[in-house]
């Protein structure tokens, strides 16, 4: 009995393990699929990115509608911004009165750390074409 009991679990256990490495088999087969799959949709997800990427670049900026006289006029340069200061012989604090800032703002602007809001660049239009002796008047008064 114990030949026969030994045989069939030998039996048994090859049928179990050929019905596993079927199954195993599929599964393997699925994940590689499944694998190559995610393989193409990240190079095709690259490829987009890509393509926006492009694109963006190549977006026209919208045009404003303001005067050319006017957009020119109100337009800011770091350098240009620290040139007129020394062209005028002020200091930064000084500078700052005449537009309404704090000094550390005029010292920001020069170094490029921020730029002036939009309502504060129609006095740094007025003070661009202030003479050095206007500049200091202006501050005198």
């Amino acid at each position: 009995m114990t030949t026969f009991a030994n045989q069939f679990k030998n039996e048994v256990s090859r049928i179990a393990r050929k019905e596993a490495r079927i199954d195993s088999k599929q599964l393997k087969k699925t994940s590689a699929q499944n694998r190559s799959e995610i393989s193409a949709l990240k190079r095709r997800v690259l490829a987009l990115e890509a393509s926006v990427a492009h694109l963006l670049k190549q977006k026209p900026k919208p045009v404003e509608t303001q005067p050319s006289d006017e957009k020119q006029s109100l337009r800011f340069r770091t350098g240009g911004f620290a040139s007129l200061r020394k062209k005028l012989a002020l200091t930064a604090s000084e500078m700052g009165k005449l537009i309404g800032v704090s000094a550390q703002s005029v010292y920001h602007w020069e170094q490029g750390k921020s730029r002036p809001r939009t309502s504060q660049l129609p006095a740094i239009a007025k003070i661009r074409k202030l003479t050095k002796k206007q500049a200091h008047e202006a501050l005198d008064s």
